[in-house]
């Protein structure tokens, strides 16, 4: 099985920089916007973004939530193991608030299809974003793109993309690999 690395643990901190830059730019004080992580992986992203926004941006009151979508995944009833759903931790409103939906990695957009379904049970949001770390762009099934992106990947279907977080398995990096 080969790896390649598409981003290291410099690279990033400097790509998460960015976005958050980007973030600011768009939504200034965030008194308007709610960040959202998307179970399970996006969760590591948001915190960090939301983190960031907090200590290095000195933004103050960011309203961060993650959202499990497993029972809105098209493929629920599918698979042969049964699925483990996560925690959603939602505990503001997000009725006419402008949505960051955080993920790592943008595939088919099947998730977010989720996403914008499990949503609809805190309320209706003004307007709603999607930021992801990797965009692999010639592999959708649905009609979506992100607002902010960190890196494009052009990989194939017998490829994966890996994000690796400090906080889970001990290091700050991207990996494409050969399935």
């Amino acid at each position: 099985m080969s790896q390649k690395v598409l981003l290291n643990s410099k690279e990033v901190n400097i790509t998460l920089h960015r976005l958050a830059c980007q973030l600011i730019e768009n939504h200034d004080d965030f008194s308007e916007t709610v960040l959202i992580g998307i179970q399970p992986r996006g969760k590591f992203l948001a915190d960090r973004l939301a983190q960031m926004l907090t200590n290095d941006y000195k933004i103050k009151n960011i309203q961060l939530g993650h959202l499990d979508i497993t029972f809105f995944r098209d493929d629920f009833r599918r698979g042969d193991k049964p699925l483990e759903a996560n925690t959603t931790h939602i505990d503001f409103i997000v009725e006419d608030k402008n949505v960051v939906f955080i993920d790592d990695v943008l595939y088919t957009g099947r998730s977010i299809r989720s996403a914008l379904t499990a949503i609809q049970s805190f309320g209706r949001p003004k307007d709603i974003e999607l930021l992801t770390l990797i965009d692999r762009r010639f592999s959708r099934h649905l009609p979506i793109q992100p607002n902010y992106r960190g890196r494009q990947v052009d990989a194939i279907d017998n490829q994966k993309v890996i994000v690796k977080w400090v906080e889970n398995e001990e290091e700050d990096a991207v990996y494409l690999v050969d399935k």
